[in-house]
C-alpha cells in the first residue's frame, strides 16, 4: 500500500467550525485553551459530542490521543469544579485537533467510559483512575495500571502527601494473570523469578 502525499489530505475545519459542531451539544470554548481549540462539554454529552467528532463527515476524529485527569486543587484563583477529565482528539483524514474537557465534582467524580468508542481509551482510563481517582462509568476492568492492588489512595491528586511511600506485601495477583495469558497463548513458563525481582522468565513452546 503506497502512502498518501501529505499534501493530499484534505483541509480541515478552522475552530469556529469545529465548535459550531460542539455548541448544540453543550459545547463551549475553553479559556485555557491557548495550546489549541479546548471544548468543554457536559459529562451527560460527552459521549454524544465523541460520536459526533469521530463519524461526522465533515470532521472525522479516528484518534484518542489520551485521556488525562486534571485535579484543580491548588489551581492559582479556581473556583470551579475540582476535577476535569482531558480528551485530545486527532483526525489523520483532515488534519485537524480538538481538545474535549468534561468538569466534575469532588464528590461525584465520574465520568462515562469511552472503551467502546476508541480502543485506546481501556488502558487511559484504567491509568486516569488508578493515578486521579476518576471513575469511568461503564469500564470493563478498571484495575490498577501503574500502582500495585494494595496502594490505596491516588498518587496524582494535589492532596496526596508527595513523600508517601507504599509497599507491596505479597505478590501482584497482575503476575499471575500475565502467566495466565502467556500460557494461553502457548508458552511455557520455566522458571520464576521473586516478585522483587521481575517477571517470569519465558520460552516460546515448540509447535505441535
Amino acid at each position: 500500500m503506497s502512502a498518501v502525499a501529505y499534501d493530499a489530505i484534505k483541509p480541515g475545519l478552522s475552530a469556529d467550525e469545529l465548535l459550531a459542531v460542539l455548541a448544540p451539544l453543550g459545547g463551549v470554548r475553553d479559556a485555557a485553551d491557548a495550546w489549541g481549540l479546548t471544548v468543554r462539554v457536559p459529562r451527560e454529552r460527552l459521549r454524544d459530542a465523541v460520536l459526533a467528532l469521530r463519524d461526522g463527515a465533515t470532521t472525522r476524529f479516528d484518534q484518542l490521543l489520551d485521556v488525562a485527569g486534571i485535579d484543580y486543587l491548588s489551581y492559582p484563583d479556581w473556583r470551579g469544579e475540582r476535577f476535569a477529565v482531558s480528551y485530545p482528539m486527532k483526525s489523520t483524514v483532515f488534519r485537524h485537533r480538538v481538545t474535549l474537557k468534561v468538569l466534575i465534582d469532588e464528590d461525584d467524580a465520574n465520568v462515562p467510559s469511552l472503551h467502546d468508542l476508541y480502543a485506546s481509551a481501556n488502558w487511559a482510563e484504567r491509568e486516569c483512575w488508578d493515578q486521579v481517582g476518576i471513575v469511568f462509568t461503564g469500564h470493563p476492568n478498571l484495575k490498577r495500571l501503574l500502582n500495585h492492588h494494595e496502594f490505596v489512595g491516588h498518587p496524582l491528586r494535589k492532596d496526596y502527601p508527595c513523600q508517601k511511600r507504599q509497599k507491596l506485601s505479597v505478590n501482584d495477583p497482575m503476575v499471575d494473570q500475565l502467566e495466565a495469558k502467556l500460557v494461553s497463548l502457548g508458552y511455557t513458563i520455566v522458571e520464576k523469578a521473586t516478585a522483587s525481582a521481575g517477571s517470569p522468565l519465558t520460552v516460546k513452546e515448540a509447535a505441535k
